[in-house]
């Protein structure tokens, strides 16, 4: 599976961390930026390029990043074919059900709320959790109508 990073000031550590982590469990991942770090670049300069090739590549996966993960989410939605779901913290569930019920397809993380090695273990679980699809399907068919 291919999976694309993208992040701000905000995640870079952090998606450096997840990008090694990544690439060492065999995934395919192509890094979109931000490649260094700069206090002064704007979140959907390095958001929407992840949203797109997520949504040209439908067996891929996206890994977003930023202070809190709120609008990185919210720029990765505009794109038609993007279900990105944000986690910061809270109950494991709630990776299940992004991937059971919304087959989220791009998983935006707050950096500032979420210690690398639960983010890690979060992303791993995230990546292999199935889409259980049936009556779901229908309504995610309603998203890019």
């Amino acid at each position: 599976m291919k999976i694309y990073l993208g992040t701000d000031h905000a995640g870079y550590e952090l998606k450096e961390i997840i990008k090694d982590h990544l690439t060492a469990n065999g995934y395919r991942v192509e890094d979109l930026g931000a490649v260094n770090y700069d206090p002064e670049d704007d979140y959907p300069d390095k958001i929407f390029p992840v949203a797109r090739a997520v949504s040209g590549d439908p067996d891929s996966r996206g890994i977003i990043l930023g202070g809190s993960g709120q609008g990185e989410a919210m720029a990765a939605n505009r794109v038609t074919g993007v279900r990105a779901t944000v986690f910061y913290d809270g109950p494991e569930d709630i990776i299940d059900l992004s991937r059971q019920h919304n087959n989220a397809n791009i998983l935006s993380l707050g950096a500032r709320f979420i210690e690398a090695p639960r983010a890690l273990k979060l992303i791993d679980r995230w990546l292999q959790v199935p889409f259980d699809g049936n009556r779901h399907q229908r309504r995610i068919d309603k998203l890019d109508r």
